[in-house]
């Protein structure tokens, strides 16, 4: 603001600015928008041939496709993954001695689990003979090759493609201990979780389940029996074939069961049940853009068959649209994977239709703050000044927000913030290209007074005598005569005449402060509640068939956990006596953990050393260790538990169980113990199983996304301080910030989502949405030029209240039938985005407004003390602005004011007419484009109710006969600031 050099400081209340940055950007926006005003056409084609050319990159999208879910959902440098690697180099699989527990991956397997339906008891000759009949089954199934069925086409059965052992295909032990043979089940007496099979004692706990045990260990009965089928890895077609397969036919045997429920499952189900999921939801997602884009274009609807804004809101909707294709297509041209999950399709264009139309609906808001008496391009320039700090405030750190969340180690979480961030980039581009060209031909069909359907010019005032039917579809143009501008719509005028005042009641904003202090405390006990980590079922709907097996595993096979490689890492001298009592205390640590069952140890050097009392060998010798052990690892199988190269052992493994690994918690907490305990040996160890893979994701998730909440906030921050004209306003934007995250964390967590990498890409969206919401109304609050802070807070609301409540409103509407999607992903979108919209709309049109008029200082204009009273002059002049002066000529009905601000000057000029001369002291600060004028325009002059001819003139000679005509756009804006005297001749 300026103030006036009559007013001494004493008599000043001025307040604390930072528009060194946001003056000069709101002045380059107003000579882009005169320009854009003036080219229009331009501005419209080509992001139209941009989006045409960037659409091209869709040809790539197959290619760059990236579904896995392992490469996208865990980290990319996680531990668990080079403890593989170490594992799969010094251990290789070996396909003749094949040992699901020696598997450095999932393997490659087909599943099924039988569960008895009554009695509760599946341990029946008639609950078995339907599991062997489904066992045969199985192992009957056959593909062909590629080229289908035909002559010379390979055939492939399971007894071609199975993993085997010792030339035989891997059987499941609770058939072979009852030999196949359903009616031996109730003669057998089986132990648990070890039983006898031959000369062998075979482990249960992974096969039967819900088992209830009498003395001995002895089996009463159990719920369930789990069978696999797994199959060679050399030849991942042929077995993905097989899978297939398997899943297409093993369902049609499930009918005919009468004693037994069966869920199945393979190792590839999860993947293709995952990559299912964008095809399921979308019908819900067309719903929730019908919906959405509706409900935008109506709330734009006027009743004003000239002033309507529905194709405005059409083609702003269509901008963003073009925005999404540009950015799509030119990620793709340049080679980014294109993740098929939340992160980068349907949701994604919902995130950037989110921005497009919010900044569309603060455009509008602003274009019709405009003078409908304005040349169109002028309509454009203020417009952008007023409209460009704010969106470009909020595009700004939701780039930032994006690109800070390229430093997560997750690939999906850095695909979807590499899509977003150009996606918005190009949403902001085309709002103030493509969007503000049409708002400028749409600006001169309304000052040319035509229908915005038919294009027609129809009168501004309803004939007599015609119906009002007749006035509503064929009348149009109305505008407000006291200020020039579009008529104030009645959400807007809720705003400004019953919202605000009511916020702003001293009793109202105890209410409201205590509201929030319910809100913050709620918020943070739910921060403490959450809980980490994206369990693997939730990736399928809710109604696949793997859901249903993998709700089947954890009922009944939850008490024996996965069994755990301890690897000794590099050269150690195992028969070192002293050595091998340091292995020997670490492998001790390991059997107190509390999830590990002490007796299940499987060690090959515990068996060596007993091998060694029995053959009477002295193993503390390294020549007679060495010399042995060969012989001994392939009489006992333990030959996959060594790298025993050139005489040398590189590595070696044992292997522990674990138990009672139920919940999330309970996989960190194995984990991250486990991890410390071999830290913790001095004896260098890794321990590791496939599934650590996936549990990696706790030991980052946290950190991280705290990490990247820290870092986006303080540049936040930045921003707000450099854009926003007030200190102490950019600390409101930014803690509203981290209040709207807080909630979003804390009610997330009380809704029953983890905190797992699908809510962590939604909560980096948070970041930046959630000063879409707070920043606006900042901007519009640190902006009014009202003297107190209350007014401030209530115009801000005037102006800005309507258009957020639409952006906010139309993405709610939108996500809302995602609640109904089986599938957790999407409804998770839906919970986080309905908190974030939802808190992010509460901060700003009831938090951050009460908050901000506890403090006068966030002002971007002075104020007049209170011991200084106004003028009449001052009084009359006052918050009017101006219509052009080209629509002066010619009728007495249109007002003079050209945003200028007139005081009452008693010294430079002298009238000598009597009262009908008004003699004012003119100030114009005028800019470099040729507007001027500062704070408030003068009034319209009106006597008993009419509208006189006012002449504006300067006096040369100090009197009123010979005051010349004042161009003011020639001669007065000259890019200069000046300050002159004028007098107003009134003819009366």
């Amino acid at each position: 603001g300026v103030v006036p050099a009559e007013l001494s400081p004493p008599d000043m209340v001025v307040a604390c600015h930072t528009d060194c940055v946001e003056k000069p950007i709101s002045v380059g926006f107003q000579r882009f928008g005169r320009f854009v005003g003036r080219k229009p056409w331009w501005f419209l084609l080509l992001p139209l041939l941009s989006s045409l050319a960037l659409a091209g990159g869709f040809c790539f999208l197959e290619e760059r496709e990236a579904n896995d879910i392992e490469e996208q959902f865990t980290p990319v440098d996680g531990a668990a993954k080079l403890e593989r690697r170490f594992v799969r180099e010094n251990f290789p699989q070996d396909d003749s001695r094949f040992s699901s527990q020696r598997l450095y991956t999932d393997g490659v397997y087909a599943s099924f689990i039988a569960v008895s339906r009554s009695p509760a008891n599946v341990l029946t000759r008639a609950a078995f003979e339907e599991i062997i009949l489904l066992d045969r089954r199985v192992k009957e199934i056959e593909v062909y090759g590629a080229g289908g069925r035909g002559r010379g086409r390979e055939r492939l059965s399971f007894g071609s493609l199975c993993a085997a052992r010792h030339g035989e295909c891997v059987s499941n032990a609770i058939l072979d201990v009852i030999n196949h043979d359903g009616g031996r089940i109730e003669e057998t007496r089986l132990t648990f979780p070890f039983s006898i099979f031959g000369l062998n004692s075979v482990f249960l706990g992974h096969s039967v389940g819900g088992v209830v045990v009498r003395n001995a260990s002895v089996l009463s009965s159990a719920r369930a029996i789990r069978l696999f089928y797994f199959l060679k890895e050399e030849d991942e077609s042929k077995a993905a074939a097989w899978l297939a397969e398997f899943l297409r036919v093993f369902p049609s045997n499930l009918s005919r069961l009468d004693f037994i429920e069966v869920t199945h499952a393979t190792s590839l189900s999860r993947q293709v049940e995952f990559e299912a999921n964008s095809k399921d939801v979308i019908p819900l997602f067309s719903i929730t853009y019908v919906i959405s884009i509706s409900f935008s274009v109506v709330s734009c609807l006027r009743f004003d068959c000239v002033r309507n804004k529905v194709w405005v809101a059409a083609f702003g909707v269509m901008s963003a649209g073009l925005a999404v294709l540009s950015s799509f297509g030119m990620m793709l041209y340049i080679g980014v994977p294109f993740v098929m999950t939340v992160a980068n399709s349907p949701f994604l264009i919902l995130v950037v239709f989110w921005i497009g139309v919010d900044d569309m609906f603060i455009l509008i808001s602003c274009w019709q703050q405009t003078n409908v008496h304005d040349k169109v391009e002028d309509r454009l320039a203020d417009t952008y000044k007023e409209a460009a700090i704010s969106i470009t405030i909020t595009t700004l750190t939701d780039v930032l927000a994006f690109y800070i969340g390229l430093m997560t180690p997750f690939r999906s979480v850095r695909s979807f913030c590499l899509y977003s961030s150009t996606s918005i980039l190009f949403c902001y581009f085309y709002s103030i290209t493509f969007f503000g060209a049409f708002m400028v031909l749409n600006g001169r069909r309304e000052k040319s007074n035509r229908h915005w359907l038919t294009c027609k010019e129809v009168p501004e005032d309803c004939p007599p005598g015609l119906s009002k039917g007749f006035s509503l579809c064929c009348v149009g143009g109305a505008y407000d005569h006291h200020n020039g501008k579009e008529e104030s719509q009645p959400m807007n005028q809720f705003f400004k005449k019953y919202y605000g005042p009511f916020l702003i009641q001293p009793w109202a904003k105890v209410f409201v402060i205590l509201l929030y202090a319910m809100y913050l405390t709620t918020s943070i006990y739910g921060c403490f509640q959450i809980k980490e980590g994206i369990d693997l079922r939730n990736l399928a709907a809710d109604d696949s068939y793997v859901v249903r097996y993998y709700n089947d595993e954890k009922e009944f096979f939850s008490e024996y956990g996965p069994n755990i490689m301890v690897v000794v890492k590099g050269e150690f001298p195992y028969w070192d006596k002293k050595n091998r009592s340091d292995l020997d205390s670490c492998i001790a640590d390991f059997k107190n953990l509390s999830f590990i069952k002490e007796s299940m140890f499987t060690s090959w050097l515990e068996t060596y050393e007993i091998y060694g009392l029995f053959m009477n060998l002295n193993l503390n010798d390294e020549r007679v260790f060495k010399d042995h052990l060969s012989v001994f690892l392939n009489r006992l199988d333990f030959k996959q538990d060594l790298n025993f190269t050139n005489n040398t052992i590189y590595a070696s493994r044992f292997f522990i169980q674990t138990v009672n690994i139920t919940t999330a918690v309970d996989e960190m907490n194995m984990l991250n113990k486990l991890r410390s305990t071999a830290e913790k040996c001095p004896v260098p160890l890794l321990v590791y199983h496939p599934t650590f893979i996936y549990h990696d994701q706790y030991a980052v998730i946290v950190s991280n996304t705290i990490q990247n909440i820290a870092v986006t906030t303080a540049v936040m921050l930045f921003i707000s301080l450099l854009l926003i004209p007030s200190p102490l306003c950019s600390l409101w934007v930014t803690f509203s910030i981290a209040s709207i995250i807080v909630g979003v964390t804390g009610f997330m967590a009380l809704w029953d989502v983890n905190l797992d990498t699908i809510s962590m890409i939604i909560l980096v969206v948070c970041i930046g949405f959630s000063v879409d919401f707070t920043a606006h109304i900042s901007y519009a609050f640190v902006s009014s030029k009202k003297p107190s802070a209350n007014e401030k807070a209530v115009e801000a609301l005037f102006t800005l209240g309507y258009p957020i409540v639409q952006g906010a409103v139309s993405t709610i509407l939108g996500v809302v039938v995602l609640s109904a999607s089986k599938n957790y992903i999407f409804r998770t979108l839906f919970k986080i985005m309905f908190l974030v919209i939802f808190f992010g709309l509460f901060h700003g049109i009831t938090f951050i407004p009460v908050f901000l008029t506890f403090f006068d200082a966030c002002s971007s204009s002075s104020k007049v003390s209170s011991k200084e009273k106004p003028t009449f002059d001052e009084q009359t002049t006052s918050n009017k602005p101006t219509p052009s002066k080209q629509e002066l000529q010619g009728s007495q009905e249109k007002q003079i004011y050209d945003n200028h601000t007139f005081l009452a000057d008693d010294n430079q000029c002298k009238t000598q007419q009597g009262s009908a001369i008004q003699t004012l002291a003119f100030r114009a600060e005028q800019t470099q484009t040729g507007q001027g004028g500062v704070t408030d325009s003068i009034a319209v002059f009106s006597i008993d109710n009419k509208t006189y001819d006012v002449q504006m003139c300067v006096a040369d000679d100090g009197s009123v006969n010979n005051c010349q005509k004042h161009n003011l756009d020639e001669e007065m804006y000259d890019g200069q600031r000046s300050t002159t005297s004028l007098k107003i001749k009134m003819n009366m």
